[in-house]
């Protein structure tokens, strides 16, 4: 368990942060009965998870880890 860093990159930050706003957005026009502020907090929301995989696929993400393979001599 160690091993594992959870996401704790500039892009998986980036993006929940963005997500976290937009359900504060959305929440906040739920309340205050305004379904088009509503749907916009839903739209920031949506451009977080965008963002996210932009910055992973730039290069801001945690790196892909290649299977460890371990290899067997014959026995005898």
């Amino acid at each position: 368990m160690s091993g594992t860093s959870h996401g704790h990159t500039p892009a998986a930050w980036t993006g929940v942060i963005i997500a976290f706003i937009g359900f504060c957005i959305s929440g906040a026009f739920t309340v205050l009965a305004n379904p088009v502020g509503f749907w916009a907090g839903l739209g920031v929301v949506v451009v977080g998870g965008v963002v996210g995989m932009a910055m992973r696929a730039a290069g801001m993400g945690q790196p892909k880890r290649r299977p460890h393979v371990v290899q067997h001599s014959p026995q005898p």
